[in-house]
């Protein structure tokens, strides 16, 4: 359980789901690259930093549109900032204090864009279209 961040996109967007796991992923990388502790969490922060903001917006509630596309990012993310850290390049801003700015962002999201498949692109006309025509998204 986390305590100074949250990891659901119900809670704090896609920002959280997708942002604490490549966050951990980031880390992991830099461990297994031989990378220091503070090189890890360098990763970790610098990943969260370039997730921050993301909205969770699924299609008909589904995780299908977007979520499999935003895992993706999130797996170039952790790999961008595992390089980064590995690099010499710092975080400005520790994991610690970007796990508490990550939270207060999620909860600063609208809850339309927050798992509940009322905002983003889950209201886009095209979005609600396709959703209409297979007959599983209500």
């Amino acid at each position: 359980m986390s305590t100074s961040a949250c990891v659901a996109g119900a809670e704090g967007g896609c920002q959280a789901e997708v942002g604490s796991a490549a966050a951990m992923a980031s880390a992991a990388l830099v461990q297994l690259h031989g990378g220091t502790p503070d090189q890890a969490l360098d990763a970790a922060s610098i990943t969260i930093a370039n997730l921050l903001g993301l909205v969770c917006d699924p299609v008909g509630g589904l995780v299908e549109v977007p979520c499999q596309n935003r895992n993706a990012i999130g797996v170039a993310a952790a790999f961008t900032g595992a390089q980064l850290a590995l690099s010499g390049v710092r975080s400005l801003v520790p994991f610690d204090e970007m796990a508490a700015t990550m939270l207060a962002v999620g909860h600063a999201l609208p809850a339309t864009l927050r798992e509940t498949a009322q905002g983003g692109i889950a209201v886009a006309p095209s979005a609600q279209s396709a959703c209409a025509r297979c007959g599983m998204c209500s």
